[in-house]
């Protein structure tokens, strides 16, 4: 152990299991090898260890490092965490010099040196498996380019888009999350090794260096903030449950719109399954997954902003209790997003249907509209319409099926070339300022998108 010569008599043998944590932390590994070695090297510029020494201990905590990532790692009962793992081998591997290695420093500094550099890993995957749903979105809007969709709010039909510009509101979305990652980022990379415990290094460590040494982009300004600052983790866990929502989002539409009552979309085989019972079933279990494994996301946060609230300042093993939830998240989240990029990718549109379950009413503003160009106010214009829906819903007709002279009971300004209205294409075109639907504001948002990708 790390401690435990005031101790009289060892841990009782459930608290130690309560109180290890290898068995999750072990995936901290590279993180705490890395910033070993780094520290060695400061130790040695402070004159704490002789060049010798710095590399015999350079050299064991690689072949600890090699041990890990071939799994060949064998753990025993004393390795309270993935520290005390590390030491406990390099001190099998190289002897006495392993026991310098912790001078000055404390687990408390260190082990927020790795979950930092573990999170500034994460944040650059999860940007990749963001890229990639991006990608699929880009690709499949370029494709679908003039594909009408009836647009919804409410889940009721609202008005007409291209199905390109519908696809392409989720990649903006990813690309907040993107953002939000990044912005995470800046403040992960804030190097807490050499806080110690709580008050600082007693010894001359060169903090910039070790910043420099483990790619941080600076240095703590406080040692009692730098041991006991979480935010980090939180903010990362915050911007992967909004990015679950985005996903959950995108499931829910897709679910609907794969569904036989409406038919716009087929889902591949590649990602859905079948019912043990009823042969005829093609479920999407791998949108549903995505769907219900927000919850799981939203959970890890909630679970470490409980753990942050009653804690006093600086270290308190509650926050061992914080890289469950972290690994949880990052795990789902390296799984879920290419998942999601498959679906986009290889899902197959069927135009013919969306445009089938195009109606007449969602054309009404477009009613409105006309009138507001021949002077009429738009409140007004948008009460003369509905009069006009009113009469074509107790007739049972559409509203391109009322004729001329029921427009004209409505308003005289109605003209003969009122029924021009009725053209989902043209109604899709006319919405050409910048962010809308028509095909030459989607081609202006894909360039841009291509952009971002770049």
């Amino acid at each position: 152990m790390l401690w435990g010569g005031r101790f009289e008599k060892p841990p009782d043998e459930l608290f130690a299991r309560f109180n290890n944590s290898f068995h999750f932390d072990w995936r901290l590994y590279d993180a705490d090898i890395r910033g070993s070695i780094a520290y060695a090297k400061a130790l040695a510029r402070a004159g704490i260890l002789n060049a010798g020494e710095a590399q015999e201990i350079e050299r064991g905590l690689l072949e600890v490092q090699s041990e890990f990532a071939r799994r060949a790692f064998e753990p025993k009962p004393s390795d309270e965490d993935i520290h005390t793992a590390v030491e406990r081998r390099l001190f099998e591997l190289i002897g006495d010099a392993a026991h310098k290695l912790h001078t000055g420093r404390s687990r408390n500094d260190q082990v927020a040196t790795d979950t930092r550099l573990y999170v500034i890993g994460a944040i650059a995957r999860v940007n990749e498996g963001l890229r990639g749903a991006q990608s699929a979105l880009v690709e499949q809007a370029e494709q679908q380019l003039d594909v009408l969709l009836p647009g919804y709010t409410h889940i009721r039909r609202a008005q007409p888009i291209l199905f390109s510009h519908y696809l392409l509101s989720f990649f903006w979305m990813l690309q907040r999350d993107r953002e939000r990652f990044a912005d995470a980022g800046k403040r992960a990379s804030v190097l807490p090794l050499g806080a110690g415990a709580l008050a600082g290094n007693p010894f001359p460590i060169d903090r910039e260096f070790l910043a420099r040494e483990l790619g941080f982009a600076r240095v703590s300004e406080n040692s009692l903030d730098a041991v006991s600052d979480r935010d980090f983790i939180a903010e990362f866990l915050f911007a992967a449950s909004l990015l679950q929502v985005h996903l959950s989002r995108l499931a829910e539409d897709l679910i609907f719109y794969s569904a036989p009552e409406f038919g716009f979309i087929s889902l591949d085989d590649a990602y859905t399954t079948g019912s043990s019972l009823m042969p005829q079933k093609k479920n999407p279990d791998s949108l549903e997954l995505v769907r219900g494994k927000t919850g799981r996301v939203i959970g890890d946060l909630n679970t470490l902003l409980i753990v942050l609230k009653g804690t006093p300042s600086t270290y308190d093993k509650d926050f061992q209790e914080d890289k469950e939830p972290l690994f949880d998240a990052v795990d789902t989240l390296e799984m879920t997003l290419p998942i999601v990029a498959g679906v986009i990718r290889t899902m197959r549109v069927h135009a013919d249907k969306m445009r089938a379950a195009l109606d007449d009413s969602m054309l009404a503003t477009d009613l409105a509209d006309y009138l507001v160009r021949r002077g009429v106010p738009f409140r007004q214009a948008h009460h003369l319409v509905g009069a006009l829906v009113k009469k074509a819903e107790t007739r049972g007709v559409k509203l391109s099926a009322l004729q001329h002279a029921d427009y004209l009971e409505v308003s005289p300004l109605f003209g003969d070339d009122v029924f021009e209205v009725f053209d989902f294409d043209k109604a899709v075109a006319r919405r050409e300022v910048r962010g809308g639907t028509s095909p030459q504001a989607v081609r202006e948002q894909l360039r841009l998108a291509r952009d971002v990708l770049i």
